[in-house]
């Protein structure tokens, strides 16, 4: 007799159910589609992570993380090319460019930086790329 076993008949205690779980165990694999759903289910207004993860059967460290990745992978996705934005005029004859400059009427937004590159003016916004600054300017210069 078990020493678990509290009854004292060994037929009663015949008649247990034992449950045997198969299976590889391992890990589950999510589609993107599950991982969406849930995500988008946990940026509603309100919603309890912890709820959100019990009814998609996984923690919520698991949720974080895909959350985390969702939003890396967006960031990445909208880094792209990278423009400038930039005014390139010639200059009218017989003026200098700051009397060119004083005559016309200069963009709405206000510029930081006023380039004038052999005759040419480049104005520059503020937040402006580097390296396109660097490779428009060496435009300007390789046009002479």
């Amino acid at each position: 007799m078990s020493r678990l076993d509290v009854t004292l008949d060994p037929k009663a205690a015949a008649g247990r159910r034992v449950e045997v779980i198969t299976g590889g165990g391992g890990r589950r694999r999510w589609s993107d589609d599950e991982k969406a759903r849930a995500i988008e289910a946990s940026l509603a207004p309100g919603a309890v992570i912890s709820a959100v993860a019990r009814a998609h059967g996984l923690s919520p460290q698991q949720l974080f993380g895909w959350r985390r990745e969702a939003r890396r992978k967006a960031a990445a996705s909208t880094e792209g090319p990278r423009f400038v934005p930039a005014i390139v005029e010639t200059p009218a004859a017989g003026l200098s460019s700051a009397e060119q400059a004083k005559t016309e009427v200069v963009s709405a937004r206000p510029h930081s930086i006023e380039l004038d590159v052999d005759g040419a003016s480049v104005w520059i916004w503020r937040g402006a790329d580097s390296a396109m600054v660097t490779s428009i300017i060496g435009a300007l210069k390789a046009r002479k």
